[in-house]
């Protein structure tokens, strides 16, 4: 019969082996030994003995979404330190226990990560797990592993909806801010070092700090700024505030940011804020829209006016660029400035050459017009 770890068991050897730092992993790793010859299993506790019971009598009230979610966090108990240098040390022996049984059956990380998924219960049941053609050994420690991960992430939600207020005055949406802190959370569990004495939340808020900022960064934004443009219109807003001139000369901002003058003027040129034509002046959306103030000859919010340069411009640019039979091909190939499309059949035809020369022509001509400037006109138009 497989016997069942129960943590307290767990905790009071690794309690032990802690009280001498320097032989912590090598008596660690032999009580691993120990249990993987007797095939023994660690304990997966219920995730309810961790949440505070109902109060007797107490009715569910319709909740929104944010507030049911606070309300289920606010069920959930907080550790102290104790506890949770305990469960940290269950998760590292977990981990260990894990990468071994890995070595010893030759699968790597990457096979693990792509075979196993996770589910919990709706109820009181424990964590079941889809290993796909993993052995069942290497299942179950990957179970234990995911089960503990999952208490000190669960115990520690709260601090994702305390530091998400910090991004109140943003335009992001609170709940997808909650929700990429609480997968930072799993990233922090597993840099979590319990030798250096810190808290759990304080080594965590760094990491939800630095998925709500790539939240934003990557996503506040109609048009995509990349990191390091508005990292630069930082600094940039900064050295505004110092020289006391928002409309400061590049180079002066430069010079009081330390930074190179390219960089500032990509920073201020990506600055540019955009706003949607149905968006309404106030909050209720009862007010007037931007389109509603904006006049259109065709009666419609789409004019070309709108764009920096029309399909046409651009291609008349491109086509300038070519000798007259490399226009011609092009048109009569593509159907520009023409009733239809040409085979290369019917343009050798029409210039007396081979289809092979129409070809060359072609791919001569269609080289020439890729440039920077063809690609940023056309793109829009291409679905």
């Amino acid at each position: 019969m497989t016997r069942t770890i129960k943590h307290a068991e767990l905790d009071e050897h690794l309690d032990r082996f802690a009280q001498d730092p320097e032989t912590y992993e090598k008596q660690a790793r032999r009580l691993i030994a120990r249990y993987d010859k007797a095939k023994a299993r660690v304990e997966i506790t219920d995730p309810s003995s961790w949440r505070k019971p109902a109060a007797p009598g107490s009715e569910p009230k319709r909740l929104s979404l944010r507030q049911q979610f606070r309300a289920e966090i606010d069920a959930i108990e907080i550790m102290d330190r104790e506890e949770e240098a305990r469960l940290a040390r269950r998760i590292e022996f977990c981990r260990w226990r894990l990468d071994k049984a890995l070595e010893e059956n030759g699968i790597s990380q990457e096979t693990l990560v792509s075979n196993v998924g996770h589910c919990l219960s709706s109820a009181v049941g424990p964590i079941m797990a889809n290993c796909g053609s993993l052995p069942p050994r290497i299942c179950r420690r990957w179970i234990e592993l995911h089960a503990l991960r999952m208490e000190l992430v669960e115990r520690n939600l709260y601090l994702a909806l305390i530091n998400v207020e910090r991004y109140a005055h943003t335009t992001a949406n609170p709940a997808d801010l909650i929700q990429e802190g609480s997968a930072a959370l799993f990233r922090a569990v597993d840099g979590f070092d319990w030798r250096r004495g810190l808290l759990f939340r304080t080594y965590a808020v760094h990491w939800l700090n630095q998925a709500f900022r790539s939240y934003l960064y990557n996503f506040s934004n109609t048009v995509r700024v990349p990191v390091y443009l508005q990292k630069a219109l930082k600094h940039v807003n900064d050295a505004k505030a110092r020289l006391g001139d928002h409309k400061a000369e590049v180079e002066d901002i430069a010079e009081a940011a330390d930074m190179p003058e390219n960089l500032v003027a990509s920073a201020i040129a990506a600055a540019r804020s955009s706003r949607s034509l149905d968006i309404a002046f106030d909050n209720n959306d009862e007010g007037g829209r931007l389109k509603d103030v904006l006049e259109f000859d065709d009666g419609g919010p789409y004019t070309t006016d709108l764009e920096d340069v029309s399909l046409e411009e651009g291609l008349g640019e491109a086509l300038s660029r070519l000798s007259d039979r490399e226009r011609y091909v092009v048109e009569q190939r593509f159907g520009v400035h023409a009733e239809r499309e040409h085979t290369l059949a019917e343009v050798a035809g029409e210039l007396g050459v081979s289809l092979e020369r129409i070809r060359q022509i072609q791919v001569r001509a269609l080289n020439k017009m890729r440039t920077p400037g063809l690609r940023k006109v056309v793109d829009p138009f291409l679905n």
